[in-house]
């Protein structure tokens, strides 16, 4: 017999059903937002500004409106004022982006868009935006962290200080004094970025793929002046997202304004290189890492200044620092975050925003103490493990690291790795072991859930959820199934719609943390309603027959720890969001994990290959290790693909991207990918929600990198601390 593709179920963990959508999914029913049918749909595309700064003097449209079937062109000649700006996510709307779509002359970055174009047929309106004439005032583009234009500043809020940093430092037998980097890099999910709008009078509906459905809607009200009860946002399924696909973006209002002007559904599917300017990225990063031990490998003293890249009309900066100082004891502590704002779109959320650059120099770091030490990378961890954070005095929920340490070492071998580096050799390869540890903060949020139990055993439960590919779908049936005791064939769902009970953001790992608590809560009032007391495992649809009722439901809104009282109302408003990691009064939430990599490098070709990857989660308690699996292993090899080959290349001229394509953007193929093994480690904790679930969704991308730089340094000697890791920077180093 072959082994499952999955780990079964031990401890803590649910059953594996498969997923609840995948025949969908595998033959072709699965409706994404572009799949919609709407009679008599218009479509649309958009003309991306070429110029990095400056200001449109004139167009000249002549050419585009003779082309046959345009029926309008939107530019900011034409719209004006008619969109309102949004003030920010968690209010209802962009991320941070305050350039309102098509609101003036003005272009603040390259990419934005300049004109909107819609016609009958997609040929058409393709063809009309490219022969639209722009006549362009430029002006100089500040295109990165070292353009003569970037404005830098410090960020007080993610200043920290504990101790004595300096004196402790100064004093310390071993020490790490180093700076690090990692690249600009962009989303690529397969699903394209895609909006349909359709009016029914006064009534708007869009189907566009989502990850916070509510903030879409109010967000688009604003902008629109209209009552948000007016609007409905719809989406099934997602295509992938991780961030993308968060918040509005510069089209959505565009699409409803052109639906509105010409009377028609308008579709729009933007362009695989006009995703790359439309929506999130994650921004570059720069680190200065200080670490001092003392003799038996203790922390004495930890620094973490970080620089973040930010566009010129807003701040959005992630601050990981207030992360990687809480992970390890230490009594000297110092911390901050510098930023540079510059001619670019505004950055956002990619998978483990702050923890993936953060963790990166960390994790790097602290390989390099541990050679400084001589002590084992991992052993060095043991000795400064810690249940009480060392900023604040914190309590840690729980806290699995080590045990996630032996787990993975003990499955990847690390016991039979030779210390010195350049001592592992198979014939012309070079061989490298490395690891680092995982982390991302354990959120949670309010939410809520209505379950309707049918007499004849049928249940539908249904929250305004989002299924982004992580199992969503299968997580609330199975939640439903087995608070009710149904068989999980007999839960339908429903999701991804703005008429549905309000869910908080698909992001951040905090979906099925959030929503669980809400349907347990409506199953548990079902119960009581039925005479059930909660501890009682009697037969739900025995006791519908038994009171004559054809049908039972319940509505249940639950509220996470710390959060305010009025989360709830912000809630309905698309205006909450997540709380947990290190942002609570009296505890901090993390999930925790350890990463192990074989790195060879050829030494003739410098080819540098990672064949295979061991990682362990602790991650509370796992609903479902098929689809919880799929997550960690996904981000295990996001995490490969994020140290050998993203990196979006930036023309200095015009802080345009050069390779906004998947022909010159490096993703990983089959052949590039080993063996991926991802191991949970089970771990129970009820503080951080009522289905004690911590998220797998992000951490197991975290960390990665690191413990493949690691493994180069162990293979060869030279130390990489610039992501991504390539060929051409160890030419002369083997």
């Amino acid at each position: 017999m072959t082994e499952p593709l999955f780990p079964q179920p031990t401890g803590t963990m649910g059953r594996p059903y498969r997923r609840y959508e995948a025949h969908e999914k595998v033959n072709g029913t699965a409706t994404y937002a572009s799949d919609v049918r709407l009679a008599g749909t218009a479509h649309a595309y958009l003309l991306a500004s070429k110029i990095g700064r400056g200001r449109i003097e004139a167009f000249d449209l002549t050419a585009a409106l003779a082309v046959p079937g345009v029926v309008d062109i939107l530019t900011h000649e034409t719209v004006g004022g008619q969109i309102r700006q949004t003030p920010s996510l968690y209010t209802g709307g962009y991320a941070a982006d305050s350039v309102r779509p098509l609101g003036s002359a003005d272009v603040a970055y390259w990419g934005q868009p300049v004109a909107l174009v819609v016609a009958d047929s997609y040929e058409a309106a393709r063809e009309a935006a490219q022969k639209i004439d722009v006549a362009y005032a430029v002006a100089e583009a500040a295109s990165s962290f070292d353009s003569g234009g970037a404005e830098h500043s410090e960020l007080e809020q993610h200043a920290l200080r504990v101790g004595d940093f300096d004196g402790a430092f100064a004093a310390a037998p071993f020490k790490i004094d180093a700076h690090y980097s990692t690249p600009v890099q962009h989303h690529n999910a397969m699903e394209l970025f895609a909006t349909q709008c359709v009016w029914d009078g006064d009534r708007l509906t869009v189907y566009e793929p989502g990850q916070y459905l509510n903030n879409i809607k109010y967000g688009l009200a604003e902008q629109l002046g209209i009552d948000p009860e007016r609007i409905r946002v719809v989406n099934a399924y997602v295509g992938g997202a991780f961030g993308a696909k968060g918040f509005l973006t510069q089209r959505t209002a565009l699409v409803a304004l052109a639906a509105r002007r010409v009377g028609r559904p308008v579709k729009l599917v933007a362009t695989r290189e006009q995703g790359f300017f439309l929506s999130a990225y994650r921004a570059e990063t720069r680190h200065h890492v200080q670490l001092a031990a003392d003799q038996e490998g203790r922390l004495l003293a930890h620094r973490h200044e970080g620089w973040e890249l930010t566009s010129r009309a807003d701040l959005l900066a992630f601050g990981g620092n207030g992360m990687t100082v809480r992970l390890y004891a230490c009594p000297n502590i110092e911390s901050r975050v510098n930023v540079a704002r510059v001619d670019r779109s505004t950055p956002g959320f990619m998978r483990g925003p702050a923890e993936v650059p953060y963790a990166f120099a960390l994790e790097t770091a602290l390989d390099e103490l541990a050679y400084a030490a001589g002590l084992d990378p991992v052993e060095l961890r043991r000795i400064n493990d810690t249940d009480v954070e060392p900023v604040g005095g914190l309590p840690y929920t729980s806290r699995s690291l080590m045990q996630c340490f032996d787990a993975a070492g003990a499955a990847f071998g690390w016991p039979d790795r030779t210390a010195e580096p350049g001592s592992m050799r198979d014939g012309d390869w070079r061989v490298g072991w490395g690891c680092a540890a995982a982390f991302y903060p354990a959120y949670a949020a309010s939410s809520s859930a209505r379950v309707r139990l049918h007499a004849d055993g049928r249940v539908h439960v249904a929250s305004g959820g989002h299924e982004l590919g992580q199992g969503m779908y299968t997580m609330m049936a199975q939640v439903a199934a087995e608070r009710l005791g149904v068989p999980m064939d007999r839960v339908s769902v429903s999701l991804g719609d703005t008429d549905l009970p309000p869910a908080i953001v698909a992001g951040g790992s905090s979906s099925t943390t959030s929503v669980a608590p809400a349907i347990m809560a409506a199953c548990d009032a079902i119960r009581r309603r039925l005479g059930l007391d909660e501890g009682s495992q009697g037969d739900v649809v025995a006791a519908m027959v038994a009171s004559g009722t054809g049908m039972v439901e319940e509505y249940a809104e639950t509220r996470a720890h710390g959060e305010a009282p009025d989360t709830m109302r912000r809630l309905h408003r698309g205006q909450a969001a997540p709380s947990g990691g290190i942002h609570l009064e009296d505890r901090v939430q993390f999930a925790l994990g350890a990463q192990f990599v074989e790195v060879r490098i050829h030494a003739r070709t410098r080819e540098i290959r990672v064949p295979r990857a061991v990682g362990a989660f602790a991650a509370g308690r796992i609903i479902n290790p098929r689809t919880a699996h799929g997550q960690l292993v996904g981000g295990m090899i996001w995490g490969i693909s994020s140290a050998l080959m993203e990196h979006t290349d930036i023309d200095p001229r015009n802080a345009g991207y050069i390779n906004a394509n998947l022909a010159d953007y490096l993703l990983p193929v089959n052949a590039d990918i080993g063996t991926v093994q991802a191991i949970m480690v089970p771990e129970v904790d009820d503080l951080v929600s009522p289905a004690g679930v911590k998220g797998v969704g992000e951490i197991g991308t975290v960390g990665t990198a690191a413990a493949i730089s690691n493994a180069v340094h162990h293979a060869i000697g030279k130390r990489l601390r610039d992501l991504p890791l390539r060929i051409e920077h160890i030419l002369e180093d083997i």
